[in-house]
Formats: structure tokens, sequence, C-alpha cells
């Protein structure tokens, strides 16, 4: 289950040198099973000191609404886009801001969207047509397209949010489409 911390109408007291609080990780992707929520907390250029006390504050005040563990890690950017931050791609690509209630990639000018591309050239008809009404639903029904905000860009290609790849994946690799290539992509606001 997504865990919507940044969702949630947040009395937080955090002083000025923070410019963003974002969850990311597992939380963030629809249908998921997290063991905990990661929350990244991004700061002005400021001693890392001052930066790990800042943080824990903000943890013990966003413990108080989460059933699950909080795990916090303090960043400037500096450190937020150093070659060796592994969570980088997960704050920027998946990651929602706690204090602007969206991505977080918004604040540095981009849309982040999943590309789906899938080839039906070999599967049956009645795969093909199955295929179909997983995507756009039949009798009335959604399909995942409708449910989950997604676009059918042309024959072949789904854009979908980031947060609801796995079901997506998942959906469409039950069908066994012969090619299934996802792309994350961004796209300039």
């Amino acid at each position: 289950m997504m865990q919507k911390l940044w969702q949630k109408k947040l009395e937080l007291n955090y002083k000025s040198n923070v410019l963003d609080i974002v969850q990311f990780g597992s939380s963030m992707k629809e249908e998921s099973n997290p063991n905990d929520i990661d929350i990244a907390v991004i700061f002005k250029s400021i001693p890392v000191r001052e930066q790990l006390e800042e943080a824990q504050k903000i943890k013990r005040q966003l413990e108080k609404t989460s059933e699950l563990p909080i795990h916090i890690v303090p960043y400037d950017f500096y450190t937020l886009f150093d070659p060796s931050n592994f969570a980088k791609e997960s704050i920027i690509f998946y990651g929602k801001s706690i204090i602007y209630k969206d991505y977080f990639a918004k604040k540095l000018g981009l849309v982040p969207r999943i590309h789906i591309s899938y080839s039906l050239k070999k599967m049956k008809k009645k795969d093909k047509i199955k295929f179909n009404y997983t995507l756009n639903g039949k009798g009335g029904s959604y399909g995942l397209i409708r449910k989950y905000g997604g676009k059918l860009l042309k024959p072949g290609l789904v854009e979908i949010f980031p947060e609801y790849e796995d079901i997506f994946i998942k959906a469409l690799k039950k069908l066994n489409p012969q090619e299934l290539n996802i792309e994350k992509v961004f796209f300039q606001i």
C-alpha cells in the first residue's frame, strides 16, 4: 500500500534553511508494501551538523503521523546530485514534496513520466483483444489507462505516472506482449 504521507495536511515546524522535504522510495509506488518511509530533507548550503539536527527534528514530527518507521536523510544540492548518491534517481524521479504536495522534480522545472512501449505483432487475436481491454476497459469498466490517469500516446506507446509503474508492468507482462520497453522521461515545464 502506498503511504501517501506527502498528501497529508501536516503542520511541520522547520527552519528557513530547508528547501524541501521529499517522500521517495518504495512508499511512493502504488500497491507496494514498504517497511519504512524514506524522507529526504533538502537544505540550503549549511553545515552538516545543522542539517542532521534539523532532519532529526523533522523526523520526530513525521513519526507522530505515520504507522511505519521514518528513514530520513539530509542533503544539500551538492550532495543530492553527487554521483555517489544512489538515492538521487528515486528522489528526483519518484519523490513528492511534503511541503508543496507535488513532484519534487517540478521544482527543477521537470515533470516525470514513464513511457511503456509494446508490440502485439506475434500475439493471437484473442490475446490482442484481452490486452486492449486491460488497457482501455470493457463494457463501462475502467482499464488501466483511465483508472490510473495514463495516456495512449499512439498505438504501442502508453504514458503513465511514475507511482503506477509496477501496476502497469505487472498487468502487461501477465498478458505476455512480445516486446515491452520501459523508459523514464522528463518533460520541461
